[in-house]
């Protein structure tokens, strides 16, 4: 899947979900997988980084996490 799943992780960064091929569709992957009332968002693969090293330090606004919440 082309698909990524963002979300805070609750300590200041980001979460990444890399949904599986499990006969979901992101949409459903994420509201059940995004922790209940947390904003998401589902972006192309290529807009996470691909440098892991600074993993840690990534960060998203919370405004743009637009396309629901978690269930």
């Amino acid at each position: 899947m082309e698909k990524r799943i963002i979300h805070p992780n609750g300590v200041g960064g980001v979460a990444v979900i890399e949904p599986g091929d499990c006969g979901l569709t992101v949409e459903e992957i994420a509201a059940k997988d995004v922790p209940s009332g947390v904003p998401y968002k589902i972006v192309n693969v290529t807009d996470i980084p691909i440098d892991r090293a600074a993993r840690n330090a990534w960060t998203v606004d919370v405004d743009d996490l637009t396309d629901g919440v978690g269930a």
